[in-house]
């Protein structure tokens, strides 16, 4: 009786150590530790597992530690608890280290322990010991096992090694959700977005269409391409699959939405989850109002998440220093750039410096800003210097444009967009020996300018146009509905800004190059293409408008009484009515 008595005392203790490990209950936990050793368990292996394992899901590894440390005997199960709980609360290079000596011991493996510490291999990013851990899983037979395989392609994904992890995805016999969701977030992580919806297609097709993490990925790659009738059709998928609500998958479609031009839809997202918002969501929607200019709402969204208990992290205030930049809201940045330092105890990054400085040059605060990147502890990154670059081109300033020009040509030798915007700046001023010195300085290099691209999407299909292009099967019709354009515009006041040309040709060739730039003859194909006035005309661009362009624009959406969008590389231009949202501010 006594026996079945203490058979049934450690069987319900056990019971509540793994709902304590469940639910993350440090308290019942500890608990239930002191009653172990009480009953005399301190030496049970399966008792010290869960313990193990209770420690690692309340966070608390250094006791999860001690408990492994104790331990006079070790099973399997009980190093393979012990690596995972250090991957899990991302003690990377202990997790490795504990391998090694599990290996140095003899103690056997399983897939299971290669497959946890390749995780923390990803964490770290450590593609030599990656490498080594794939040969000793060839070594061992157990590459092909559905665990290990799935962890390899993690991490070479995760190490910008895309093709390696493409390899292996291909070669394994068997392959779960999770791996198929693995590989279809590697692609995006990598910049390979239209190979992450071809897999993503092709998982669906085999069935794993309800895995949230997949149909976040392959939404972020909606979001990178601007594929709006892509992304909704995956917000239906998404709503069909009873995953609409999920919060990887909701922040995603936010993202999306922003992106791809659509702010309201975006809203709209935000607006629906309101119960289960958490820190991503705000930071979502506050990113996304920064991104279209829209610095009040992004400002009254930061006070409003406070009064809902969620208080602002290191992103917020990247996202809320964005949308003071865009505006040109100098004293608001600073009062938020204090204020996260003074209020929220947040030590701010490179990033709020970035942001910082850029609010500071809009503003034309020049001084203030190049003494800014003198007094912070970091090194001034190439972003830094080319945001006062940029704002030394608005107010013509010379000096610091050199100084930003000279760490640019260093950092960036490739980049020849740094030449031309100071090619531009000595033209504004009329310095017309050293615009020569820096054009012959780039055409005698090997550097050059990235090629101006535009592209709209039309009924599920993207239509890509470049500077003066003559490959699309409609452009002769392009070219001569933007003819008519332009001299309808003229009537309205348009005149071509050749300015912002700075070939060495004479003016008629510029008003010609002028004309042909990719954003126009996108936007006129959306005119014949989309004839219906309520809807707007979407435009997606890889460098930053022109302002002759932005001129146009302004005149096209009087004109045709059509509102149009474009998103450059910067932020978002709404057109409207002959006005544009960023108030010439950008």
């Amino acid at each position: 009786m006594d026996a079945n008595d203490d058979v049934a005392r450690v069987s319900n203790l056990q019971y509540v150590l793994q709902l304590c490990a469940k639910t993350s209950s440090s308290i019942g936990g500890m608990s239930c530790h002191a009653q172990t050793i009480r009953l005399g368990l301190e030496m049970d292996i399966l008792t010290s597992n869960m313990l193990i394992n209770m420690y690692s899901k309340c966070a608390l590894l250094d006791n999860a530690r001690k408990k492994f440390d104790e331990m006079p005997l070790r099973s399997l199960v009980s190093w393979n608890t012990m690596i995972r709980a250090l991957t899990q609360n991302a003690e990377e290079q202990e997790a490795l280290t504990l391998f090694i000596q599990m290996r140095r011991e003899g103690t056997p493996f399983n897939e299971f322990t290669i497959s946890s510490v390749l995780c923390a291999c990803a964490l770290k990013c450590a593609i030599f010991e990656c490498t080594q851990l794939h040969a000793f899983s060839i070594k061992a037979k157990i590459d092909s096992n559905c665990f290990v395989g799935t962890a390899l392609l993690d991490v070479y994904a995760k190490c910008s090694s895309i093709k390696d992890a493409s390899k292996i995805f291909e070669s394994m016999p068997e392959r779960s959700a999770v791996t198929w969701s693995s590989m279809v977030a590697g692609y995006v992580q990598n910049g390979f977005h239209e190979e992450s919806l071809l897999l993503f297609h092709k998982a669906r097709k085999l069935g794993f269409d309800n895995d949230p993490f997949m149909i976040s990925s392959a939404i972020c790659a909606c979001a990178a391409l601007a594929t709006l009738i892509e992304g909704k059709q995956l917000h239906a998928i998404s709503s069909k699959s009873g995953i609409g609500s999920n919060i990887y998958v909701v922040s995603s479609l936010i993202d999306m939405y922003a992106k791809c031009g659509c702010i309201r839809e975006a809203y709209l997202v935000f607006q629906g989850l309101e119960e289960v918002r958490n820190i991503v969501l705000w930071n979502a929607m506050i990113c996304g109002f920064a991104k279209h200019a829209r610095a009040l709402e992004a400002m009254i969204l930061f006070e409003k998440m406070q009064q809902r208990g969620f208080f602002p992290d290191d992103v917020t205030y990247v996202s809320v220093l964005n949308a003071c930049s865009h505006m040109g809201l100098h004293e608001e940045g600073q009062k938020y750039f204090d204020l996260m330092i003074r209020e929220h105890n947040l030590k701010p990054s490179v990033l709020h410096y970035s942001c910082m400085i850029d609010i500071l040059g809009r503003a034309g605060l020049l001084n203030k800003a190049y003494d800014l990147i003198k007094r912070m502890p970091f090194h001034a990154t190439s972003s830094i210097w080319g945001s006062l670059l940029a704002s030394c081109r608005i107010y013509g300033n010379i000096e610091f444009a050199e100084i930003s020009a000279e760490h640019l040509f260093e950092m960036e030798p490739d980049n020849a967009g740094n030449h031309i915007l100071l090619a531009n700046i000595y033209a504004a001023n009329k310095k017309w020996e050293d615009v020569a010195r820096t054009r012959k300085l780039l055409k005698e290099s090997d550097v050059r300018k990235e090629m101006g691209a535009s592209w709209i999407e039309i009924k599920n299909k993207v239509h890509l146009f470049t500077v003066g292009e003559r490959n699309h099967p409609q452009i002769e019709g392009v070219y001569a509905k933007l003819d008519n354009l332009v001299e309808e515009l003229k009537k309205l006041g348009y005149k071509v800004d050749t300015n912002h040309d700075l070939h060495d040709v004479e003016d008629s060739r510029k008003q010609i190059l002028l004309r042909h730039h990719s954003e126009k003859l996108a936007v006129t194909f959306g005119l014949m293409c989309l004839p219906s006035s309520d809807i707007p005309i979407r435009i997606m661009k890889n460098l930053r408008i022109c302002g002759d362009c932005h001129n146009f624009m302004k005149l096209v959406s009087r004109f045709t009484s059509r509102e149009i969008i474009v998103r450059d590389t910067h932020r978002f231009h709404h057109f409207r009515d002959g006005i544009c949202s960023c108030g010439e501010f950008w």
